[in-house]
């Protein structure tokens, strides 16, 4: 990722490049504008390293915003890219069609400041929460490859981040998993033993509070003592990882899967993008206070000696 955040935007509109420009011109990022999809996609294959996101309008007139969008993931030296998609289609199976095709942030035409800011932001973040994860990645890699079994205990979310990089230096092809593992830690603590539900992080993000409600809650007697277990287990043929908390449960299966209701929101995507790009497998049970999360080893790793059940 760029020190500084940079952006391409990408529509058949000059006066609405300028408008997004205008609209982002004091967020702290570099904006740089395109309008024509083939100059954008030789720009994106000369530069693939040039940006971090990219701005796209579905609906562009020489190559679709959707099938840019393809070509972009099918190309490994651009599938970093973070692709943001402006779309006047807000029905959920054209959502659906551009989450399968690897976008996982919306915006509906025409948007409001705030909501343009407030997807870049979310992307940004995310952006600059898995490029701190990678750079902390592979320091003991070769010892914590050999690991068989291990339980760990966490309260809170700096303990979250820290075990996430700890436990995917364990795992085959850690940079794929340590985001999505970090993802289900948070969770598990956020959402499960301090009990905020999807509504209560909106509401606290938009108003900007939500450090302090987490800060409170870990504080509070009836959340202080709760912790969230985590089981790793290298079996045979794959790693194993359970991450059970203390709250009540929620229902799962809303989740796992990104729904296109959600794609206009802020947060939310965590949870579905640790199942799409993160696992070989991602299994909630009970009530939904635990979840397995599974890694399947390359061959070059199954000489390693394996766990056996006790």
């Amino acid at each position: 990722m760029n020190s500084t955040p940079r952006i391409l935007a990408l529509d058949d509109e000059p006066l609405f490049l300028e408008i997004i420009a205008g609209l982002l011109d004091d967020s702290g990022y570099e904006i740089e504008t395109e309008s024509s999809s083939v100059t954008a996609w030789e720009r994106l294959q000369r530069e693939p390293q040039a940006f971090d996101i990219l701005l796209l309008d579905w609906q562009m007139p020489d190559i679709d915003g959707l099938e840019l969008l393809r070509r972009i993931k099918a190309d490994a030296s651009l599938r970093h890219l973070t692709v943001i998609m402006q779309t006047a289609f807000a029905d959920k199976a054209h959502v659906a069609e551009g989450i399968a095709a690897g976008a996982f942030y919306y915006l509906t035409k025409p948007f409001e400041q705030q909501e343009l800011r407030a997807i870049v932001h979310a992307a940004v973040a995310d952006l600059r929460r898995q490029h701190e994860l990678t750079l902390r990645l592979a320091a003991k890699r070769r010892v914590l490859g050999t690991l068989q079994h291990a339980e760990f205990r966490i309260r809170t979310l700096d303990e979250a981040r820290e075990l996430g990089v700890f436990i995917a230096n364990a795992c085959p092809q850690p940079q794929r998993v340590v985001m999505g593992l970090t993802e289900l830690l948070i969770n598990a603590v956020e959402h499960g033993n301090l009990e905020l539900s999807y509504a209560d992080k909106s509401r606290l993000m938009e108003s900007g509070r939500l450090h302090d409600e987490i800060a409170a809650r870990l504080g509070d007697p009836r959340f202080a003592a709760r912790v969230v277990a985590v089981d790793y287990r290298r079996l045979d043929a794959e790693v194993e990882i359970t991450v059970t908390d203390q709250g009540p449960g929620f229902d799962w299966r809303g989740y796992l899967d990104f729904d296109p209701e959600r794609a206009f929101h802020a947060h939310g995507r965590g949870i579905a993008m640790a199942n799409k790009l993160s696992f070989d497998a991602l299994a909630y049970r009970g009530r939904g206070n635990e979840v397995v999360a599974t890694v399947r080893m390359a061959a070059a790793e199954l000489t390693l000696p394996a766990a056996h059940a006790a």
